[in-house]
């Protein structure tokens, strides 16, 4: 797989910034907002010259003209690593005839991981499937983009749980985005982001969801499980209605538990919009929400 595959995706991406929703803790210098005050980058206030300032950090032309020491101080900028959790399971592979649910969801993860990379943010990726767990630890490195396509062409397949990876994950970066479409270990799930939010973490629930998911096509009379493909069940018209009546809940459900949980929730339907606005939508900070301690 080259980067020329993606050609479209890493276009579509060029520009868009992705800001922290909170300052970061790492004193790396890079683009994010910092919880370190030092006297080099962002000017932000000024301050009283204590006993042990170093003198080179006096502002010289302050007590030139108010005979008053003071030093400056400003906001540094900090690096945000970020891991991306990609699900790659059976369910993901809907609809079998295109694959829709799973191609959405990793040219979403490359062009996720553009954006942070190109921010000077070092990026990773874990993908789940069938045939195994594959993490690529964050880096800022060109080549990790490279990785990354190479780890997303498989085929969804399996039932395994997210969960686990998820909490690797976690461990490894402080902001973390999941893409999924929830139809697994959703409350381990949960819980593990609740945890990692508790602890100061950014966390990104992208929920993957088919239009087929949305608006069944009423001429189909039997649907089968993706992940179990002997369960079989009957499409009537009132189990149809049930059925939408259930999903809409259940999806409803899942945004509520985890805005709740602080995570940043965003859906997204293949074929609705432009990668473009996609990626826009989950990287901006939600309701024009600004950075917090």
């Amino acid at each position: 797989m080259s980067l020329a595959t993606y050609a479209g995706v890493l276009d579509a991406v060029r520009g868009i910034g992705w800001p922290a929703l909170r300052r970061v803790r790492s004193a790396v210098p890079g683009p994010h907002v910092s919880r370190v005050r030092g006297t080099t980058a962002e000017f932000v206030e000024y301050r009283p010259y204590r006993q042990g300032d170093e003198p080179k950090k006096i502002d010289w032309k302050l007590v030139a003209r108010t005979d008053r020491v003071y030093i400056r101080l400003s906001q540094e900028r900090a690096i945000l690593p970020t891991m991306l959790v990609l699900d790659a399971s059976g369910s993901m592979a809907f609809p079998t005839t295109t694959n829709a649910k799973w191609e959405l969801a990793r040219q979403l993860g490359i062009g996720l991981a553009e954006v942070a990379r190109h921010r000077g943010d070092p990026v990773g990726m874990t993908v789940v499937s069938a045939a195994g767990t594959r993490t690529i630890p964050p880096r800022t490195r060109r080549t990790v983009l490279e990785e990354m396509m190479h780890a997303v062409e498989i085929t969804p397949a399996g039932g395994e749980a997210l969960a686990p990876a998820a909490q690797d994950a976690m461990r490894r970066a402080p902001r973390v985005v999941l893409i999924t479409d929830f139809l697994g270990d959703a409350e381990a799930l949960l819980a593990a982001g609740r945890t990692f939010v508790a602890s100061g973490g950014e966390l990104h629930a992208v929920h993957v969801v088919d239009p087929g998911e949305l608006d069944p096509d009423p001429r189909k009379l039997l649907l089968a499980d993706p992940e179990h493909p002997d369960i079989r069940r009957p499409m009537s018209p009132p189990a149809r209605a049930a059925y939408l009546r259930r999903f809409t809940e259940w999806r409803e459900s899942i945004a509520r538990e985890w805005r709740r949980a602080g995570a940043v929730y965003s859906m997204v339907v293949p074929g609705r919009e432009p990668m473009r606005r996609m990626v826009r939508r989950i990287t901006t900070p939600p309701n024009g929400a600004r950075i917090g301690r």
